[in-house]
C-alpha cells in the first residue's frame, strides 16, 4: 500500500516584498547603466590580467609555496567570476578550468607548473585577440585542451 503524496506550495512573498515587482522601466535603466559601463570592460579585464600575472611573477620569484599558490587561486577565482560580466565568457571557461586544478589545498601544491603556466598564457592570449567565446575555434582548441588535461590530472 502507498501512502498519499502531499504537495505543499509554500507562499511566493518576493512579488510583494519588492512592491509589485520590477517594473519595465527598471530593468531599462538597469541595461543602460551597464551599457554606459561596458566600455570599461576592456581595462577592467586587463587590471585583472595584471593581478593574475602579478600572482604568476610571485610564484617565479619566492618559488611555489602555500601562500603564492594560494594567490594564484584567488585571482583565477576573480576571472572566473568576472569573465562573462565583461563579455568574455572564454575566460570564465579557462579561468574555472585552472580554480579547478587548483581549488583544493591539499592538491594545490601537486599542480604542475607548466599546466598553470598554459591556463595564464591562454587566458592572456584570449583577452589579446579578443576572443571572446569558445565558438572561436581557437578558443575552443585552448579550453577544451586545458580541461582534458585538468580533468587527466586529478582522475
Amino acid at each position: 500500500m502507498t501512502s498519499p503524496v502531499q504537495v505543499i506550495q509554500p507562499p511566493n512573498d518576493l512579488r510583494a516584498k519588492l512592491g509589485g515587482g520590477i517594473s519595465a522601466d527598471a530593468i531599462a535603466r538597469a541595461e543602460e547603466a551597464l551599457q554606459a559601463i561596458s566600455a570599461q570592460f576592456g581595462d577592467w579585464l586587463q587590471d585583472e590580467m595584471d593581478k593574475l600575472e602579478a600572482a604568476r611573477a610571485a610564484i617565479q620569484a619566492e618559488g611555489y609555496t602555500s601562500t603564492t599558490a594560494e594567490c594564484l587561486y584567488f585571482r583565477a577565482h576573480d576571472l572566473k567570476g568576472l569573465g562573462s560580466t565583461y563579455q568574455y565568457p572564454l575566460v570564465t571557461r579557462l579561468a574555472a578550468s585552472l580554480c579547478r586544478m587548483l581549488d583544493r589545498p591539499e592538491q594545490r601544491m601537486a599542480a604542475p607548473m607548466p599546466l598553470v603556466d598554459a591556463h595564464v598564457e591562454a587566458i592572456r592570449a584570449v583577452v589579446r585577440d579578443k576572443i571572446k567565446t569558445d565558438e572561436h575555434p581557437v578558443g575552443r582548441a585552448l579550453v577544451e585542451e586545458l580541461e582534458r588535461r585538468v580533468t587527466e590530472l586529478w582522475a
